[in-house]
């Protein structure tokens, strides 16, 4: 069993796992998310060969659409 931090949570992995098979085993989708590895953001074409080792700090964020707070709607067209 391999020990890391995952978006601040200890999380136990059987062995060094790539880390698009470990969002698919989340099942996220990892078009919709940026992945930061030890302070360092990975390249969404690396996840399928980098790897997540014991003491690796991860950190998953979603993205997520959407508008300014506050801001108006677009002008209707006649």
């Amino acid at each position: 069993m391999i020990a890391l931090r995952v978006n601040g949570r200890d999380v136990e992995l059987d062995s060094p796992t790539p880390l698009l098979a470990y969002l698919d085993e989340l099942g996220v989708n990892s078009k919709a998310v940026a992945v930061e590895l030890n302070g360092v953001i990975i390249d969404r074409d690396s996840y399928p060969t980098t790897l997540l080792n014991a003491g690796d700090v991860v950190e998953i964020v979603r993205m997520v659409g959407g508008g300014r707070v506050g801001a108006s709607s677009p002008p209707a067209v006649p």
